[in-house]
């Protein structure tokens, strides 16, 4: 046999190896990323604004001719092949090195921006951030910040990748849907609107460039310098103000009715872009253990509460330093919180406790009733500090711990070692509500048919919110996870159609006493231990 002849077979180990075009173009893509590394150290560049455009397009030419080379020529059907034997893809060598260089990249870009060469003072940037200022004042108007460095990068990776990933998963519609969608929202309403309102209006407080208006993602929403740039903002300062709170409680929702929460985590928010794009190489490293199930289900909630403590927290200190600005008074907002923790917390555990897991019930009722005596004892005892814990230092604790280390740090730079959604599954305060909404009030299902089901695991694998896909397929049983970011992998994936998501009446959604006859169960004992 000819050992130089074409090996055909999509299955041969051999075509797990980069061919020469997939290197050409893996190194084009290192070189765009070697310039902005030599701006980083400071070296003089004759023209920035060329050598930045020379860098952006190798790292764009670079990721498009892998992917087209990779993918686009593959027949039907998505291709995972090596991942488990791949350094990069599989807690390697190289992997750990890229989290590595990931994680120390967010700790200085949040607490060490002038390592990057922002210049506080006022004087002229060098560094990494000094390369992008002739991006930023075309953008803009003014020169650039650590944050609009982060927020180009962050736009370039979630637009080459996704290029990548709808070559990958080309033949699936809603894949195409859905990251079309996200790469829209990323380029259009995180980085383009918000940098050109900020060059039209320089006068103009934050809020009126911020798009990113819903609590409690945006955690600063009720802050009082927030709500003051707001209430003294006119017309327009109402209007943001009004359509943030009706995003919070009309809105969100009524999409998560009828969606589920991938309206928002899989089709608009822009760290569910980046996971889905850029993380998409590392989606199988998620856990499935229960350990993992239950540390997710106690993290993701606590942060929760935080965000809501810390949010009651803040809305008081304002009503108490600004009375003059509100039309209620901080007596009157505690007896609101402690009615609506009450009516809320009675109907869901009356007409919702059976679709609640026993441990849930317990600590959310649990938690209502600690918060709801110390809103009391603080109301009776006069002290100005809610829950007797100083409002600015609390919010300086959530936006340390919370919007920075857990969201920026740990959410994107463990991306190798922890799959792509560490942050989504373990600490996002708004995939929480939402899941909540999901589980307890929503259309979306993924419902299964267990009778077609073979077993081969990939579903389970290649879910990102590390649940066990494979066991509720099994069962015939539909999938009602509030940990679901309805992706749709799992059903990509799927060989032999098992999976569908699909949005129907809410009754009969969580079905976990369906039993799927089949090879492992006798009819006979079934029906003889069941009467």
């Amino acid at each position: 046999m000819n050992k130089s002849a074409k090996n055909i077979s999509i299955a041969s180990h051999e075509n797990m190896q980069m061919d020469g075009i997939q290197k050409i173009s893996v190194a084009l893509g290192i070189l765009g990323l070697f310039i902005m590394a030599l701006a980083l150290f400071n070296v003089a560049f004759p023209s920035k604004e060329i050598w930045l455009t020379i860098s952006i397009i190798a790292i764009f030419t670079g990721v498009i001719t892998y992917a087209n080379r990779t993918y686009l020529h593959q027949p039907a059907g998505i291709k995972n092949n090596g991942v488990w034997h791949k350094n990069f893809t599989n807690r390697g060598s190289w992997a750990w090195m890229t989290g590595i260089l990931l994680t120390s990249f967010y700790v200085v870009l949040y607490w060490y921006p002038q390592y990057l060469g922002l210049n506080e003072a006022g004087g002229n940037n060098t560094g990494i951030v000094g390369f992008f200022d002739p991006l930023s004042f075309v953008m803009n108007g003014k020169a650039a910040t650590q944050w609009f460095v982060y927020g180009t990068l962050y736009t370039v990776a979630i637009l080459g990748l996704g290029y990548k990933f709808i070559l990958k998963y080309k033949n699936n519609k809603y894949q195409l849907v859905r990251t079309i969608s996200v790469m829209f929202f990323q380029l259009g309403f995180a980085f383009l609107i918000p940098e050109i309102l900020e060059k039209l209006n320089p006068e103009k407080a934050y809020f009126a460039k911020d798009l990113k208006n819903m609590w409690p993602l945006n955690y600063y929403f009720f802050n009082d310098w927030h709500l003051k740039n707001m209430f003294e903002g006119g017309n327009l300062g109402m209007f943001m103000l009004i359509f943030g709170v009706a995003m919070i409680f009309i809105i969100s929702p009524i999409l998560t009715y009828f969606y589920g929460k991938r309206w928002y985590c899989s089709w608009v928010c822009g760290c569910g872009g980046l996971a889905e794009t850029a993380g998409d190489s590392f989606r199988h490293l998620s856990s499935k253990s229960t350990i993992s199930w239950k540390i997710e289900r106690w993290m993701i909630h606590s942060v929760l509460v935080f965000s809501f403590v810390m949010t009651i927290a803040v809305l008081f200190t304002f009503l108490s330093n600004n009375p003059e600005m509100s039309f209620i008074t901080k007596g009157q907002f505690i007896w609101g919180i402690v009615i609506f923790l009450t009516i809320f917390t009675s109907v869901l555990y009356i007409f919702k406790r059976k679709d609640l897991d026993t441990d849930a019930t317990y600590t959310m009722l649990s938690l209502v009733a600690i918060i709801i005596i110390s809103l009391l004892l603080n109301y009776f005892s006069g002290q100005q500090n809610i829950l007797f814990i100083d409002s600015n230092s609390l919010r300086e604790w959530y936006g340390f711990a919370i919007g920075a280390a857990f969201s920026g740090v740990v959410g994107v730079g463990f991306y190798p070692i922890l799959g792509n959604r560490v942050w989504c599954r373990f600490g996002c305060p708004m995939a929480a509500i939402l899941g909540l909404q999901q589980r307890l009030f929503s259309r979306f299902r993924i419902t299964t048919n267990g009778g077609q089901c073979i077993s081969c695991g990939n579903c389970s694998t290649y879910c990102e919110m590390g649940i066990d896909v494979r066991s509720y397929a099994q069962k015939g049983e539909n999938i009602v996870r509030s940990s679901c970011v309805g992706c749709g992998i799992c059903s990509a994936v799927c060989p032999r159609g098992v999976l569908k998501l699909e949005n129907d009446s809410p009754s009969g959604r969580i079905n976990s006493n369906e039993i799927l006859l089949g090879n492992n169960i006798d009819l006979l004992d079934l029906i003889t231990n069941n009467k």
